[in-house]
């Protein structure tokens, strides 16, 4: 059965790195996050109707990289996933007061085998997609994924310090995931 292993985390964290240095070292690969290359196609103004297809895309890409682990030379090596509908769910009410149904009930019916949350102490680094290079704002956001984390039932394991750092600690959380 393959285990997937999500990375999140407010903006600017290093999710992205962090999953393609995991899907290096376990010789597996990762899915990245949907909503970067849809933004960079439709542009940086978003609604809030936009967050449905984003998510639906997000899922699929994350299905077919799965398929696709589950068809290669090593299909028990972990997926790594960079987001997944917690970050949609963060998100929409975040940006919006609100999120839609069908995000939540993907919440309730997909498993993850862990998750790794990447703490807000590496500098901010802006780009055309990021919004909230404030510290109080990232604060609030990783404030609003630890909870959500605490509140669930999958493992869970926070990420923090350079990075060098960070891939010794996901390395360790991604092993006690995988043995469990």
């Amino acid at each position: 059965m393959l285990k997937k292993i999500v990375i999140i985390g407010p903006e600017s964290t290093g999710k992205s790195t962090l999953s393609a240095q995991l899907a290096t070292y376990y010789g597996t690969s990762w899915c990245p996050e949907f909503a970067r290359e849809y933004l960079l196609k439709n542009g940086p103004q978003y609604t809030y109707e936009d967050l449905l297809p984003i998510a639906k895309g997000q899922l699929a890409l994350e299905d077919q990289f799965a398929q696709t682990q589950l068809n290669s030379a090593k299909p028990n090596g972990p997926l790594f996933i960079d987001t997944d509908m917690y970050v949609m769910k963060v998100w929409g009410e975040f940006v919006f007061d609100r999120c839609h149904k069908f995000i939540l009930d993907q919440i309730a019916a997909r498993h993850y085998d862990g998750y790794l949350l990447c703490d807000i102490d590496l500098p901010w680094e802006p780009d055309q997609l990021r919004e909230h290079p404030d510290l109080a704002s990232r604060q609030r956001l990783f404030n609003i994924y630890k909870d959500l984390l605490v509140n669930q039932s999958t493992p869970w394991e926070e990420i923090g310090g350079n990075y060098e750092d960070r891939l010794a600690a996901a390395i360790r959380a991604t092993d006690h995931f995988l043995a469990g």
